[in-house]
């Protein structure tokens, strides 16, 4: 018997509010950051997977998004009466403001958004590694004017003692919404035609398509949700530095991605939860032996062992098919007899 996907919908979500009330009721400290992380790890993912995994693209730039958007919000909620003090060189009007979280995140996650608009334009005109290459400039030069803007970021420094506002439920409410939005982009006409980009371009820009419309659309939508997770990361542990968001971050995300299936929204949440949590477990190992930077290399070797088992990741392109809608759900059958 098949079951709704509403009613399964509902089941995972009863399932994960239970979860994350057992969680902060009765689990420590430690644990409930380590469930944070994992989280905001998803959030990333997923919204990396719009514009790399849908579209084709090669970004690294989205480290660069998630310290706009934490920055933005650790200074919109930043207490008015400490912003004298550290922040000098900020408008009256800015130096005064202190908003409430949700406000603040979704302006940070704008702000990130109008960003990738303004990057995105000389930028994804670019293809391959070309991309790739230009989105790393873009994450240096965020950070160079994050350490010289000292008057409203504090420079290198960053803005520590923030407010400890984000808890599970908060990065519970948006790696749902993240989630749902990508999973309504990728079974929607538009997602078809992100799909259509990474496929064939050619055969994209012969039916009319406007290839650069398309790629930017995705790009600021994966800003918006990166942004929105630095903002959440700046108030889970309750500091802010430019050093937070280096190339070493944007290449885990990557991992999380390729682990996952470039273009898999379950194998993006399955990638993003496996590399969080075998980081948490490698590091202590390397502290106590004194070998650090083991967790990178074991990191990176169980990261050559899925690509040689698995080079498309874990689900390729595709998900469960008890979740696909029921147009889809033929197709998947159709491919499986095919291949035998």
């Amino acid at each position: 018997m098949r079951l709704p996907r509403s009613f399964l919908f509902t089941l995972f979500l009863g399932i994960g509010l239970l979860l994350v009330w057992f969680m902060e009721a009765r689990m420590s400290s430690y644990f409930i950051m380590v469930v944070g992380f994992v989280g905001i790890n998803i959030i990333l993912a997923v919204s990396l997977n719009i514009t790399n995994g849908f579209t084709g693209l090669f970004s690294l730039g989205h480290p660069a998004f998630m310290a706009v958007g934490g920055y933005v919000t650790a200074i919109l909620t930043f207490p008015a009466m400490r912003k004298a003090m550290f922040l000098p060189d900020l408008p009256a009007w800015l130096a005064g403001l202190e908003l409430p979280f949700l406000p603040a995140l979704l302006f940070g996650g704008a702000m990130a958004v109008i960003v990738a608009l303004f990057v995105g334009v000389p930028v994804l005109r670019l293809k391959g590694h070309y991309l790739a290459v230009a989105t790393i400039g873009f994450l240096i030069i965020v950070q160079v004017l994050l350490k010289n803007m000292e008057g409203w970021t504090r420079g290198p420094l960053g803005l520590n003692g923030l407010p400890a506002i984000t808890n599970l439920w908060w990065i519970a409410l948006f790696v749902l919404t993240c989630i749902v939005t990508a999973w309504r982009i990728k079974f929607s006409s538009f997602g078809r035609r992100l799909q259509a980009v990474r496929e064939n371009e050619m055969a994209a820009k012969c039916i009319g398509m406007n290839l650069f419309l398309t790629r930017i659309q995705a790009l600021c939508v994966g800003a918006f949700f990166a942004g929105v997770a630095g903002g959440l990361w700046a108030h889970l542990i309750t500091v802010i530095t430019p050093n937070s968001f280096s190339l070493v971050m944007a290449f885990s995300i990557v991992v999380m991605v390729v682990v996952g299936g470039s273009g898999s929204i379950t194998g993006s949440v399955l990638g993003a939860t496996m590399v969080t949590l075998l980081t948490e477990v490698f590091r202590p190992m390397e502290e106590q032996l004194g070998l650090y930077g083991m967790s990178e290399v074991l990191m990176s070797l169980v990261l050559l062992l899925i690509l040689i088992l698995r080079p498309r990741g874990l689900f390729g392109t595709d998900e469960p098919i008890f979740l696909l809608p029921d147009e889809y759900r033929g197709t998947r059958k159709a491919k499986g007899i095919k291949k035998q």
